[in-house]
């Protein structure tokens, strides 16, 4: 032994080291292997080294997002969501000075033009519900797909066995052409943008923004459910490698919580829905958790602005300098919230959208209508200016939807949507000399008598609401229903283009058209066809795929460039003139609607789905075991 060797020992026992000598030398040689294994199981890459010597685990793959999401305190004695998405419960650009920038959506008249490290992929490609490989840290979720599948009504895709008696019919040739129109929005993104949030196809470059908080593929997000549904398997597994791969998380900017929420949640938890992949459940969820610390006011209710960096918040500086949050936008988070709460196992999601149901159910209200702009401090309106457009409009539409994802039980929602509707009916609501019903905007009292394009909507969700009105209102909504979506339909049959303005007016003569050119253009927008598939769907009027069918043509005509779609600028002139911007909610929405309009009823079946604002379709809590379809 090499210490026989050092003067000066002395052998005191069979090893040669006396016993104070004995002590030193182990207390060595345990702080040695001590040293050894530390490095080996802290160290950076070290977790092939760990499977080396730790056994697998045992427990289910699952997401290393719910992790973190299940150390939020749950609230002891809280019931179960409202209306949960159907399966077994889970376990224990600051303020926008331009004009450009006032073309957003249903929260502030919607969508400016988007925002646009690494962090590993946090998902194993492979086939349908594909579960992750395991994380540190990572959970059961606890949701059971293929119940949930087989709890509903219809095939996602409808019923299959008469596609091949109809390769010639009108309807399958129409259907092919809006399936041709998104495959070449999608490689044009594709080609000349992959991974930005939006395509230019004038410039043939991508566009980033700043709504996203450094965000980007917000067309690849949107797009899933719908080249899913087309059957546009190599499109959707090129969008599912891309989130895989490359849809980071760890990003540091200012974001709406509105369009991070409708855009990229909506679109990850429709994906899950429709396929079963871990890899957007978990991606949901870890975003989800990113959108918390928005809700950080006295009041609960959210403001419009989360920094993802410091988590701190604030109100866009246009509403009301600074101090309101928009109804559309605190009253658009209920659908996906609860959604994130079934499929993570954390309350503190539904928690937050029950909070801002009550503080609306509870404030005082005149006439009954819910102005646009509210304190999250006070929790007082703070203008009295009412919208079904812009600033308001999904709020009303998440109320219906509500009381329909939760199988009909959220009685709570359906109160407040038909008080609403009522509301709405006796102070907005008004026909032109022309005999054209519309939805106006009222200001303390006073109407202007113009709609925009996005409160044409509204014609879709009254009818989609109409069924579960009081007996005696039921063929009048659907009738009003019908009448305001004439309306919008008259918006476009009035310009050159029949593509209809951002906002049109009823005075000085002048019936559904633009007044001014700053309310003329077009961006892609899809309320009316939106409108128009609800609407079939409820009649099977035939013109309202006529009516769809224009819009198609209509696009093709004037929208259509060699690299992409575009907005025009001017739906007056037949010369178009680009905005240069295929928007994420032409994929999303406007082709979706169009190709559900010349689909059977059952794709997508309005029985088991309800579509968000970006119309990701998230399933209704069918609690029973009846389900039929399956698919």
């Amino acid at each position: 032994m090499l210490v026989r060797k050092v003067p000066g020992f002395v052998p005191a026992s069979p090893w040669g080291l006396r016993l104070p000598q004995k002590f030193v030398f182990l207390l060595f040689l345990s702080g040695l292997v001590t040293l050894c294994f530390g490095a080996l199981f802290l160290l950076p890459n070290s977790s092939r080294l760990k499977r080396l010597f730790l056994a697998p685990r045992t427990q289910q793959p699952g997401l290393e997002a719910v992790a973190q999401v299940a150390s939020h305190p749950r609230a002891r004695g809280q019931e179960s969501p409202p209306n949960p998405a159907p399966a077994a419960p889970a376990p224990g650009k600051d303020d926008p000075g331009s004009q450009a920038s006032s073309r957003r959506r249903k929260g502030w008249l919607r969508r400016t033009h988007p925002t646009g490290p690494r962090e590993e992929a946090t998902a194993a490609r492979g086939g349908g519900a594909t579960a992750l490989r395991p994380q540190e840290g990572s959970v059961p979720s606890g949701f059971d797909f293929k119940a949930f599948r087989s709890r509903l009504r219809h095939p996602v895709l409808g019923t299959r066995t008469d596609r091949s008696k109809e390769p010639q019919s009108l309807v399958h040739t129409q259907r092919e052409k809006i399936k041709e129109m998104m495959q070449f929005a999608w490689q044009s993104y594709k080609r000349y943008a992959m991974g930005k949030n939006e395509l230019r196809p004038l410039t043939r470059d991508g566009y980033e923004g700043n709504m996203f908080g450094g965000l980007s593929g917000a067309t690849v997000i949107d797009s899933l459910d719908t080249l899913y549904l087309m059957e546009l398997k190599e499109e959707f597994q090129e969008a599912k490698a891309w989130v895989e791969e490359s849809f980071h998380l760890n990003v540091s900017g200012e974001a709406s919580l509105f369009e991070v929420n409708i855009r990229y949640i909506g679109g990850l938890l429709s994906a899950f829905y429709l396929t079963g992949e871990e890899v957007f459940r978990i991606k949901a969820i870890k975003l989800g958790e990113k959108l918390l610390p928005a809700f950080d006011t006295p009041t609960g209710i959210p403001k419009g602005v989360v920094n993802f960096k410091s988590g701190s918040n604030r109100s866009w500086g246009w509403a009301m300098a600074g101090s309101s949050s928009i109804l559309a936008e605190f009253g658009s988070l209920h659908l996906e919230f609860l959604h994130l709460t079934q499929l993570s196992g954390n309350q503190v999601f539904a928690e937050k959208v029950r909070n801002i149901r009550k503080v609306l159910r509870e404030i005082d209200k005149p006439f009954g209508l819910y102005p646009n702009f509210l304190s999250p401090v006070s929790g007082n309106w703070m203008q009295h200016h009412v919208s079904v457009g812009g600033l308001g409009d999904s709020f009303y539409e998440y109320l219906i939807k509500s009381w329909l994802m939760s199988a009909k039980t959220d009685m709570e929602a359906k109160d407040m949507y038909y008080e609403a509707l009522e509301a709405i009916e006796t102070h907005l609501v008004n026909v032109s000399p022309g005999g054209l019903t519309y939805i106006a905007e009222w200001r303390g009292g006073i109407l202007d008598h113009k709609m925009g394009h996005l409160a044409c909507f509204s014609g879709g969700m009254i009818a989609l609401g109409a069924e579960d009105a009081k007996e005696e209102k039921r063929a009048h909504y659907r009738e009003l229903a019908a009448q305001i979506t004439k309306t919008c339909h008259e918006s476009y049959a009035r310009s050159d283009t029949k593509l209809g303005p951002e906002a049109f007016w009823f005075n000085s003569g002048r019936e559904a058209v633009a007044t001014q050119t700053s309310e003329s253009y077009y961006i892609l927008r899809p309320e009316v066809v939106e409108s128009y598939m609800y609407l079939w769907r409820q009649t099977h009027d035939p013109i309202y795929r006529e009516w769809g069918w224009e819009a198609v043509m209509a696009l093709e005509k004037y929208c259509r460039t060699e690299a992409g779609f575009s907005g025009i600028q001017d739906v007056y002139s037949k010369v178009p003139n680009h905005d240069n911007r295929q928007q994420t909610f032409f994929l999303a929405e406007t082709l979706k609607y169009l190709y559900l309009l010349f689909s059977e009823d059952d794709m997508l079946s309005l029985e088991d789905w309800v579509f968000n604002t970006e119309a990701h379709p998230l399933p209704v809590n069918h609690s029973d075991s009846s389900g039929r379809g399956g698919g």
